[in-house]
């Protein structure tokens, strides 16, 4: 069982005791700690706290709590049930809430759940917002409300209004699309995608969608993280109904990948590059991305007369460098677009939106999109140290015996070479360090990883 704390939320296995898993008591304590957190940063204002949550097996049950533990500490809630992670994030502003609480554990196994935790805007705490509720919970800091002053419930339903923001943006040709007679096939891995993006492709006006584990019921399919060696079923299901292409999307509908006409990977990393191509052809400018996604983004806004600047790893880092840079598009390797045009955060349904419009403009298959595309391969791997070691001494001792590289230090140590890239980020939870390089093939990448593990391994 495991119980993680973070500044983004609290993570967990459901089931087992207090402290070392994701339980009632834990949910109870970290549920005041964040209410009372926005009470503080709104003192003298009655608080509302917009809820949503995916489809897994515990949401009802989490939502059970974490709603009612709202209203016991004075906090009016918007309960929007079943929705993505972005539809609530929307939600959270479109109510002039003060915060909001996602219930998912996002591509993790149907064991765990989790509270992500938003502020006023819809967006991500910073670090210094998560520590202030991790520091909250830690000493109980807080009090419930008397009979008088409880909150109160109202549900709704908050994906057409989604779905109409999305299709209100400038970029989104729903006429294009439509006289395109696309066919789509849609992975959405049991969860609440299979509610929301049928009702968004209909509207895109796609001809046809073979659909693919649609029912929420929280019941996996498969291992929910978007990654090939789980996607086999809806690669046959491309060729065999002979589709222009796949849609396959995590449980809470923030990561988005695509499967070319052929049953290919178009590349989780590409999903970013390619939606940025169509964005940066009419609104030309910077885009961001983190530390361990593709160069290809780079190229591409290089090649359409942009600036690119990397972000530490996280959502919320790369948004807060987003606005830094007034950045028109952004957003991670892992699948996640973010369109400032629609809002600041990783969404699905932006992406969706934006690529079909791409494709049915562009009279273009995938495997042929894909194809302008500059070639990179990622290998992701780790090294596992004995406990006890220390994990930043050695990272310093590999920035130090690459001094005369290109090296970035703000998240672990990123060293450019200039056809590749290494780096090196502990784990917050276990003794290991991770080893992401990337180079223009996979025997290249995994050398260089191979390389810099030996650098490591020479170190301990």
């Amino acid at each position: 069982m495991a119980l993680i704390k973070s500044i983004s939320g609290i993570r967990g296995t459901i089931g087992g005791q207090p402290g070392d898993s994701l339980t009632p008591t834990d949910l109870v304590r970290f549920v005041s700690a964040y209410a009372a957190w926005v009470q503080a940063n709104n003192k003298g204002q009655k608080i509302k706290i917009v809820v949503g949550r995916d489809a897994r097996i515990s949401g009802q049950m989490v939502r059970n709590i974490v709603t009612g533990v709202l209203l016991g500490m004075g906090a009016d809630v918007v309960d929007i049930d079943l929705a993505t992670t972005p539809t609530t994030e929307i939600a959270v502003t479109a109510e002039n809430a003060h915060g909001g609480i996602i219930i998912t554990a996002s591509h993790n196994p149907k064991q765990w759940n989790a509270l992500k935790l938003l502020d006023n805007k819809g967006e991500f705490l910073s670090a210094k917002q998560g520590a202030e509720v991790l520091a909250i919970a830690e000493k109980e800091d807080y009090q419930a409300a008397d009979v008088d002053h409880i909150g109160s419930l109202s549900v709704k339903d908050y994906a057409d209004y989604h779905i109409d923001k999305v299709l209100s943006l400038k970029l989104v040709d729903a006429d294009a699309v439509r006289k395109a007679g696309l066919t789509v096939a849609l992975d959405a891995i049991n969860s609440v995608g299979g509610i929301i993006l049928p009702k968004l492709l209909e509207r895109l006006g796609v001809k046809t969608v073979y659909g693919l584990n649609l029912e929420p019921n929280g019941n996996f399919a498969h291992n929910p993280e978007p990654l090939p060696q789980n996607l086999t079923d809806i690669s046959a299901l491309v060729i065999e109904k002979k589709a222009d292409f796949g849609i396959v999307v995590d449980p809470d509908v923030d990561r988005l990948a695509f499967i070319s006409e052929d049953g290919s990977m178009f590349g989780e990393e590409y999903t970013i590059v390619s939606i940025a191509d169509y964005v940066l052809s009419f609104t030309p400018g910077s885009t961001v991305s983190n530390l361990s996604s593709s160069r290809a983004l780079r190229d591409i806004t290089e090649r359409h007369g942009g600036s690119y600047a990397p972000a530490a790893v996280g959502e919320v880092n790369v948004v807060t460098m987003m606005k830094e840079t007034n950045a028109v598009i952004g957003g991670e390797g892992n699948g996640g677009v973010i369109y400032p045009e629609c809002h600041y955060g990783r969404d699905a349904l932006v992406g969706i939106a934006l690529m079909l419009t791409q494709m049915a403009k562009t009279k273009m298959s995938l495997t042929q999109l894909r194809a302008t595309y500059p070639d990179y391969v990622i290998s992701k791997n780790r090294i596992d140290l004995r406990p006890g070691v220390d994990v930043d001494a050695i990272l310093a001792k590999v920035k130090a015996a690459h001094k005369d590289d290109k090296v970035d230090d703000r998240d672990g140590v990123k060293i450019d070479f200039p056809d590749c890239w290494v780096h090196l980020r502990k784990s917050n939870t276990e003794p290991i360090i991770r080893i992401y390089a990337e180079a223009h093939t996979l025997a290249d990448a995994d050398a260089l990883a191979n390389s810099i593990r030996k650098e490591i391994e020479a170190l301990i």
